[in-house]
């Protein structure tokens, strides 16, 4: 991959990654259900698009950051040091981050209502560990100064909030195609 561009890299990664999960869905459909394994699928690709658009250098390239520059701990200030937009995305850094959470939250949701009384449980959990995981991906990104990330609690609350919002289209989604009738058809 010498002389290709991060977003090239980027790019590239997502479709390799997106044929694999198309793939295993197609292999899963007959045996859990179109719905099912296609919401896997593209849950397994937004984690891969949120991993990509989080851990991604702004600039493109893995930089040197001298120790006297590195942020020594998270921003707590709401609003945080975060800039306007991503280096792939012009737009409000956190419209972006919101955003970047509601797919996950979309397809977790409507891969759990598979198991309608299950669900009650796991759609909160899920959402939940969605916003542990933005806590891990903060982390990462104060911990991996290279990165030149800024962590931020804004990032945080907005990642949380995105996944809840994510809720509601899985909901919908989930009256529209009714994957708990797939679950019956196999049982």
């Amino acid at each position: 991959m010498a002389g290709m561009g991060a977003g090239a890299v980027l790019v590239l990664s997502a479709v390799g990654l997106a044929v694999v999960l198309a793939v295993g869905a197609v292999l899963a459909t007959p045996r859990v259900g179109a719905v099912t394994a296609w919401s896997a699928a593209a849950l397994g690709w937004s984690l891969l698009a949120i991993g990509l658009a989080t851990l991604t250098p702004p600039s493109g390239v893995i930089t040197i950051v001298p120790a006297e520059t590195r942020a020594a701990s998270c921003s707590f200030d709401y609003g945080g040091p975060a800039p306007d937009g991503f280096w792939i995305f012009s737009g409000a850094q956190r419209a972006l981050n919101t955003a970047l959470f509601v797919p996950a939250g979309a397809c977790w949701t409507l891969l759990c209502l598979r198991w309608p009384r299950a669900a009650t449980l796991l759609v909160p959990l899920g959402v939940a560990a969605l916003a542990a995981g933005s806590v891990g991906i903060e982390v990462t990104q104060l911990a991996l100064a290279r990165l030149d990330r800024a962590c931020d609690v804004t990032d945080m609350v907005d990642n949380a909030t995105g996944a809840a919002l994510g809720v509601v289209p899985g909901l919908l989604l989930g009256l529209l195609l009714r994957p708990w009738r797939a679950r019956r058809a196999s049982a």
